[in-house]
């Protein structure tokens, strides 16, 4: 886990070393153990590292290869990087280290592009082909490392984070409108490739880019399962009870891949079906001295701020070595405004100050973790899964906007200045043509395809890998194991929407967890101070969009800006989050990369 960054230059011109080098340095917390970079010509890579396989200098980056010709930089894991080393030593591959990243390059050597179908993991990578001059960047199926790019006629940028491409100069940062519409309705997601500022994209996930040259540009897709019941012919005709343990086999390989590393790692503990499914299952490969981690916070506005006494239940249950943070208030301000600065881009979740006070806990104790993020998103289990069961597609569309959507795109009039309106529904269209894409067999699997491919992506995957990473903290998802996501794509939606959702998980779940946890009122991650906003957290908000730079940018109308601040809790979007906390964070967060 690790930051990288790079530029290829199409004009006959060197590359800006000093640039990369500033990106490099943007992104220090991402990797604090070890820094380079590297230059011939036309590319510059540079590199930021976190030790956790190959502790030694060996396995430092950028990986030059000059048998090979290649250079690379990674960021991630390949958990089978291990079995690839050996079929690749047995195709005549000779090794210098026993990273991962030195088995990545000469994969590529081998399989070229193809070579991501070879890989089990998380992974943002760059491959520079000396004897052609071509630069190859791929991200993992679910997008679980970030990948931002910055091209214009005379070069192309990338890097780990947003803000480190704003630290190497030259992006464009106006408001990309399409983007803000998004994020004021999608529920604050914007999928990929756009960000906020129009000057910056994304790498799509499960995507291979190849960067000629001279500035030819493909890209290539090359992952996207079907959300049918014919996708795995060989799952054909089970019962529910061979459905559960099928996904409790598939989930145990998952766990079991995760634990690959050469430092010791532990387990983010909520006291939730899916974090203590994690801890059940490495209990039962015989882990001993699991290390796990829970947070809390004091109540406020009549809301409870912990979850300690499920997360204790499990520790005690499996004997773990449980450290529960309680966060005292007085901690919550700076951690809020830290949290926002470690955003690659604005992310109205409370979570997230949750996350980066719980990272910078855990990472002084061990540097990779194992979390439940994605569970929800493959399992069915939110609020606005149910309404689209039996629903016909014509109406799928509109069903997921009324449930999911934080407004209609008519009230966006009332929030938003009319310079940054767009004429269509761009989020409703795009959900739309979305929902319409074939290779889903119902209603509710074209919505639980378009969340996994692109809300789960550009929301909790992006929220756990910022927030973790602004500690050196390598947080490692189970439940987004592609081969995981598969089964889960191909398992009937009625048993997934048993139980009040996640039902096929669950009842995989009972041989393993106590009921207390299984059958417990869904939970999150609460932070009450920001749900209800009071007090400083109010006076942080009310400066953020009544400041010199909020008037501006006259982003917001100011009677709707000022009705809000007037009751900071009375206004809420369609999931219940807070309307007020929505725009001041995008604010604050414009204001803390310093965007004018």
């Amino acid at each position: 886990m690790c930051g990288l960054s790079g530029e290829i230059r199409f004009d006959g011109r060197a590359a800006d070393v000093g640039a990369v080098g500033r990106m490099t340095d943007a992104m220090h917390d991402r990797g604090p153990d070890g820094s380079g970079l590297w230059s011939l010509g036309p590319v510059a890579l540079g590199h930021r590292r976190l030790k956790i396989i190959d502790l030694s200098d060996r396995a430092a980056q950028p990986m030059v290869d000059s048998a090979l010709g290649l250079t690379g930089v990674f960021n991630g894991c390949l958990y089978n990087y291990r079995e690839l080393r050996e079929e690749l030593r047995g195709e005549g591959y000779r090794f210098f280290s026993t990273s991962d990243t030195e088995v990545l390059v000469k994969a590529f050597h081998r399989w070229g592009p193809e070579c991501v179908e070879h890989f089990t993991g998380m992974f943002a990578f760059a491959v520079f082909e000396r004897d052609t001059g071509r630069l190859t960047l791929g991200r993992d199926r679910l997008g679980i490392k970030p990948m931002y790019v910055a091209q214009d006629a005379a070069r192309l940028r990338f890097a780990s984070s947003l803000p480190a491409l704003l630290a190497g100069g030259g992006v464009g940062t106006d408001i990309d409108r399409v983007a803000l519409h998004h994020y004021m309705t999608f529920h604050s997601v914007v999928p990929a490739e756009r960000t906020i500022l129009t000057g910056v994209r994304k790498l799509p996930p499960a995507t291979v880019r190849t960067v000629e040259a001279g500035g030819t540009v493909t890209d290539h897709c090359y992952w996207r399962p079907p959300h049918t019941r014919s996708a795995l012919p060989e799952y054909a005709g089970l019962t529910s009870g061979e459905w559960n343990e099928a996904v409790l086999d598939r989930l145990r390989v998952a766990v079991r891949r995760r634990m690959v590393a050469d430092v010791p790692v532990g387990v983010l503990l909520s006291g939730g079906l899916d974090s203590s499914m994690i801890v059940a299952l490495l209990a039962e490969e015989g882990q001993e001295g699991l290390s796990t981690f829970s947070i809390g916070f004091h109540a406020a506005g009549g809301e409870s701020g912990d979850e300690f006494a499920y997360s204790d239940l499990v520790a005690r249950h499996f004997g773990t070595d449980h450290h529960r943070i309680l966060v005292d208030d007085t901690r919550l301000l700076p951690a809020l405004e830290r949290a926002v600065g470690a955003m690659s881009e604005p992310m109205v979740s409370h979570d997230c100050v949750a996350f980066h006070l719980l990272s910078e806990e855990v990472s002084r104790h061990v540097k990779v973790v194992q979390s439940g993020q994605g569970a929800d998103e493959v399992f069915a289990g939110y609020s606005w899964y149910p309404p689209m069961a039996g629903l016909p597609r014509e109406k799928a569309a509109a069903t997921y906007a009324r449930e999911f959507f934080d407004r209609p795109h008519g009230a966006l009039a009332e929030v938003l200045a009319p310079d940054y309106l767009t004429d269509e529904d761009v989020s409703g269209e795009f959900v739309r043509r979305h929902l319409a894409t074939p290779g889903a067999d119902t209603a509710l699997d074209a919505v639980l395809r378009l969340d996994t491919s692109v809300m789960l992506v550009d929301d909790p995957v992006k929220r756990v890998d910022n927030m973790t990473m602004a500690y050196g903290l390598e947080a490692r998802t189970p439940f987004l194991d592609h081969e995981l996501v598969e089964l889960a794509a191909a398992c009937p939606p009625e048993l997934k929407l048993a139980s009040g959702g996640k039902g096929v998980l669950k009842d995989a779940s009972r041989k393993l967890l106590p009921a207390e946890v299984i059958d417990r009122p869904k939970g999150y991650f609460p932070v009450p101070a920001i749900r209800h906003i009071h007090g400083p957290f109010l006076e942080l908000v009310r400066d953020a969009l009544t400041g010199q730079a909020a008037r501006s940018r006259g982003l917001f109308n100011r009677p709707y800006v000022d009705r809000l601040l007037a009751a900071p809790d009375e206004h809420r979007t369609t999931l219940g989050a807070n309307a007020l906390w929505q725009l001041g964070l995008l604010e604050l967060w414009l204001q803390a990369q310093g965007v004018r």
